[in-house]
């Protein structure tokens, strides 16, 4: 199922982690934990996960 994802309303460019592009994009394929990796300075940031399809469960989100 499709997701994209902003930090601060904007795309996550070069903090995309391995499981979206720098544009946001990505795909939930399964039960696993998804990375979505901060650059630094490391800073407080609000984070958007737009689901764009159905059936998608969210569990937990973990920070650190």
């Amino acid at each position: 199922m499709r997701i994209r994802v902003h930090i601060d309303g904007k795309p996550p460019g070069s903090s995309h982690g391995s499981d979206i592009d720098a544009d946001g994009v990505g795909i939930v394929s399964g039960y696993r934990m998804y990375q979505i990796r901060q650059q630094v300075p490391i800073e407080d940031r609000e984070m958007e996960i737009l689901f764009l399809d159905r059936g998608v469960e969210l569990f937990a989100f973990t920070f650190g």
